[in-house]
């Protein structure tokens, strides 16, 4: 505390200004010990209390603070610091908090670290690849790890010469993120990952090389690989080590990030992989586009769009079959993803049938709206591992008739006396 204390009397000196040392102390004691509040939120408080008391303008203030003394990223060594640096944008990620503006990683050659820029800094949006100065950011900490906070005093300049970046990110321990179980991740850390790949999911989005799901024998959770970590493609059925990949959270569920400081160990062993089942009733009340006579791409399995691959482009495509399902109960709706055997299976509809059908048409619609006429409107009870909000299901019963136990579930759900 004394540390940072020292260095807002420093940042006052520079302006003719000799603030107590006690006087800041002990507002940073209060605020930090009395109050609970965070360290670098405890700095800007006692900063903007003290430039209020003596007239200094906010502006004038942090501009004249941040004509740099220029930072790098492995030099970054205390929670709450303010530093400048240059840096480029080396990934940006979706983020759906409210207050974030954006949120990625920033690098410089030595090394690359996490930012987070606020809304109420109402600045420019940064672009994956473009260099910045960036000026009066403030260090926080959180779960071991260094990251830079971008606020409404902080400022960017895009450079025109770009910044080279080094691997890895910086933290205050290790370089290394600790090994965790899926079940134990929370949104916000840092961890290294052990698991296989249960699905790998079709995939539109330029940005992203691959997303699906990775299991251990504690649960499973979705990751997705940008396109800009350029680490290699994971496969299906087999088992990695992900390493730093960070967890963020969407919906209040944990979802696997891999990034530029991330890496992919393939594993030689078969993890066995603990998944939740869970059934639901319902009526088929809707089929969606991108059902029945699909092409996939023979390289990495993902669905083609107009005849592409997103990864390999245009490609000699594979024929599949499945049905993208809406389900109601009659209290809620529920997706469902029915795979090419459970299709057939429920149809009667093989795939060879489906694209002579196709063929005699010359229009694969004909498929969908054969699966449509057959099924919409039918009451059917399936079981699957739910994901976000679909169920990827394992097993689908068509039920004719509501029996007395049935029925009972049905009045429990909505209520009914």
């Amino acid at each position: 505390m004394k540390q940072t204390a020292e260095s807002i009397r420093d940042r006052f000196l520079k302006l003719g200004i000799d603030v107590p040392l006690e006087d800041i102390e002990s507002r940073l004691d209060e605020l930090i010990t009395k109050f609970k509040v965070p360290s670098n939120e405890a700095q800007r408080s006692v900063t903007n209390y003290f430039l209020k008391k003596y007239s200094i303008p906010k502006n004038e203030f942090y501009v004249r603070q941040a004509e740099p003394q220029l930072t790098k990223i492995v030099n970054i060594s205390e929670d709450g610091q303010w530093a400048n640096l240059k840096a480029k944008v080396a990934q940006l990620w979706e983020n759906t908090h409210e207050s974030i503006s954006q949120v990625g990683l920033l690098g410089d050659e030595t090394g690359i670290i996490k930012f987070t820029e606020w809304k109420n800094a109402e600045l420019p949006k940064l672009e994956q690849g473009e260099s910045y100065l960036f000026k009066s950011v403030v260090v926080g900490e959180y779960n071991g790890r260094f990251q830079v906070q971008i606020n409404k005093n902080s400022s960017v300049e895009k450079l025109d010469e770009p910044i080279e970046v080094g691997g890895g990110d910086f933290t205050p321990t290790a370089r290394e993120a600790e090994l965790r179980n899926i079940a134990d991740l929370i949104g916000g850390q840092w961890a290294t990952v052990r698991g296989k790949v249960v699905q790998l999911w079709e995939n539109s989005h330029e940005s992203i090389e691959q997303a699906g799901l990775l299991g251990d024998q504690t649960g499973v959770i979705k990751f997705t690989n940008w396109a800009s970590s350029e680490l290699p493609d994971m496969e299906e059925g087999k088992s990695y080590m992900l390493k730093n990949v960070v967890i963020n959270e969407w919906d209040g569920k944990a979802q696997i990030q891999l990034n530029r400081s991330s890496s992919i160990e393939e594993l030689d062993e078969d993890i066995e992989v603990r998944t939740s089942t869970f059934t639901y009733f319902g009526a088929m009340v809707d089929i969606q586009t991108g059902s029945g006579l699909i092409k996939r791409c023979p390289e990495c399995k993902r669905a083609l769009a107009k005849g592409a691959c997103a990864e390999h482009g245009k490609v000699k495509g594979e024929y599949d079959l499945r049905i993208k399902a809406v389900l109601d109960s009659g209290s809620s709706t529920q997706d469902a993803l029915i795979n090419r055997e459970l299709t057939e299976e429920l149809t009667g509809l093989s795939l060879d049938t489906a694209i002579a059908m196709a063929a005699d048409a010359l229009d694969p619609g004909v498929v969908l709206d054969k699966l449509k006429h057959e099924l919409v409107g039918r009451y059917y009870t399936v079981s699957g591992h739910k994901l976000d909000r679909y169920i990827l299901v394992d097993s689908i019963t068509p039920r004719t008739s509501l029996d007395r136990e049935l029925l009972e579930e049905m009045l429990t759900e909505l209520e009914v006396e």
